[in-house]
C-alpha cells in the first residue's frame, strides 16, 4: 500500500499528471505551448531561421510552460522567484536591447552610408511602414474581434522596422505583456525577408529599372568614421532624446570600432558580451511566453499585423527608390530601397541577389548597405518618436 502511496504522490506532483488533471480547465494549453516552441526549435535548427535568437526564445518558453518547475515564477507570489523572473530584469531594466546595439555597432560599417548620404532617406522612407502598421492596428481596434490600444499599436508597429531588439525595447516601453509575441513575431519574420520581400521588389520594378549598374562609392576617410557616430549621438540626443539610449549605444560600438584604439573593446562587444547577452535576452523573452500571455486573438492580429509591416516597410523603400531613380536619370537602382529595413546585412544581400538575377555584373551589396544602415537608425527613431507621443500614457 505504501508503495501505491508513494506513485500515487510521484503522479499527483508531475508535471504529466497536472497536465492531465487541468486538461480542460487549461492544460490543452500547455500541451500547445509546448508543441509550439517544439515547432520554433525545428525552424531554429532545421531551417535555420534567425537561430541566433529564435532557438533562445523557442527553448526559454518551452521552459516557461513546463508546469510546476517554477522557472518563471515571479516574486509577487513566491518567496523564491524562478531563475527567469531574473534574468528577465535584463529585459524590464532596458539593458540588454542597448547592449545588443552595442555590439551590432561594433560589427556595422557605415561607410556606405557616409559616402551616399542621400541612402538616408530610403532608410526615411522604409520607416513609413511601421507609421502604417500603426494605423492598421488602431483600425483592427475598431473590429469586435481585435483589441488594440494606442500603446499596443505602436509597439507592434516597430516589427516593421525589422530590428529585433528594437522591437523588444518598445515593447518594453509601451506594452510590456506583448513583449514576447511581438519579439517571437519579429524574429519569424525577420527570418523570411529572403522570402517575403523578393515578390514585392519585382513586382513594383521593371526588369530595366533591377538592371541598373551603379558607380563605385568613394572611399570614406578614417576621419569621416569617426566624426560620424559622435554627430549622430549629439544631434539624435538634442532632438530626440527618448532615441538616445539605442542610438547612443549603436554609434559607441561603431566608435569603438572605427577609432582603432579600443581593438579588445571591440572583439568582447562583438563577440563575447554579444554572445551572452544574446543568450539571455532571448531565454528570459521566450520565458514570458506563457499559455495564458500568448493565446489568444491579439497574438493572431500581432503575426498579421507583423507580415504587413515587414510588407509594407519593404514597398515603401522600393517606391521611393524608383523616385529616387526618376530624378537621378535612371542612376540608381530602386532595389536599394527594399535593403532600407533594419535587418543587417540580410535585406542587403536580397538586394545584391535580386539584382544580379536580372544583370549578373550588377554589384548592389555596398550601395544597399547604406540604406540598411540608415534603416537600423530609423527604426531606432521612430521607436523614440513613439515613446516620446506615447509614453505618458503607460500606467
Amino acid at each position: 500500500m505504501g508503495l501505491i502511496e508513494a506513485f500515487k504522490n510521484l503522479y499527483f506532483t508531475s508535471g504529466i499528471g497536472e497536465i492531465i488533471n487541468n486538461f480542460l480547465d487549461g492544460g490543452y494549453k500547455t500541451v500547445i505551448m509546448l508543441a509550439l516552441s517544439c515547432v520554433l526549435l525545428y525552424l531554429a535548427i532545421v531551417k535555420k531561421y534567425e537561430p541566433l535568437l529564435l532557438l533562445p526564445i523557442a527553448f526559454g518558453m518551452l521552459l516557461a510552460n513546463l508546469p510546476l518547475a517554477n522557472l518563471v515564477a515571479v516574486k509577487e507570489t513566491v518567496e523564491e522567484p524562478g531563475l527567469m523572473w531574473y534574468l528577465y530584469r535584463g529585459v524590464a531594466f532596458e539593458i540588454f536591447p542597448p547592449l545588443i546595439f552595442l555590439g551590432i555597432g561594433c560589427m556595422t560599417d557605415f561607410g556606405p552610408l557616409i559616402a551616399n548620404p542621400k541612402s538616408l532617406l530610403l532608410g526615411a522612407a522604409a520607416q513609413v511602414g511601421i507609421f502604417g502598421t500603426y494605423v492598421g492596428a488602431r483600425l483592427l481596434d475598431m473590429t469586435p474581434w481585435f483589441s488594440f490600444t494606442q500603446l499596443e499599436a505602436a509597439a507592434v508597429a516597430i516589427i516593421g522596422g525589422a530590428d529585433g531588439p528594437t522591437a523588444i525595447y518598445t515593447a518594453g516601453k509601451l506594452a510590456e505583456h506583448l513583449v514576447p509575441t511581438i519579439a517571437i513575431a519579429a524574429y519569424s519574420y525577420m527570418a523570411l525577408v529572403p522570402v517575403i520581400q523578393p515578390p514585392i521588389m519585382r513586382a513594383l520594378t521593371t526588369k530595366k529599372e533591377r538592371s541598373v549598374v551603379m558607380t563605385q562609392l568613394r572611399t570614406v576617410s578614417k576621419t569621416e568614421k569617426i566624426i560620424f557616430p559622435i554627430a549622430v549621438t549629439i544631434f539624435v540626443a538634442l532632438v530626440l532624446p527618448s532615441a538616445a539610449t539605442l542610438v547612443g549605444m549603436l554609434m559607441l560600438g561603431n566608435l569603438i570600432k572605427e577609432s582603432g584604439v579600443c581593438e579588445r573593446l571591440c572583439k568582447t562587444a562583438s563577440n563575447e558580451l554579444m554572445n551572452i547577452i544574446t543568450i539571455m535576452l532571448g531565454v528570459s523573452v521566450g520565458a514570458t511566453a506563457t499559455a495564458e500571455k500568448f493565446l489568444d486573438l491579439k497574438t493572431i492580429g500581432i503575426m498579421i499585423l507583423g507580415v504587413c509591416a515587414f510588407a509594407l516597410s519593404t514597398a515603401f523603400g522600393v517606391l521611393f527608390g524608383k523616385l529616387m531613380y526618376w530624378l537621378s536619370g535612371g542612376k540608381i537602382n530602386p532595389l536599394i530601397g527594399a535593403a532600407g529595413v533594419s535587418a543587417v546585412p540580410m535585406a542587403a544581400r536580397i538586394a545584391q541577389k535580386v539584382g544580379r538575377e536580372e544583370n549578373p555584373n550588377n554589384y548592389l551589396l555596398m550601395h544597399a548597405m547604406g540604406p540598411n544602415v540608415a534603416g537600423v537608425i530609423g527604426s531606432s527613431l521612430a521607436s523614440g518618436i513613439f515613446i516620446s507621443m506615447l509614453g505618458s500614457l503607460v500606467g
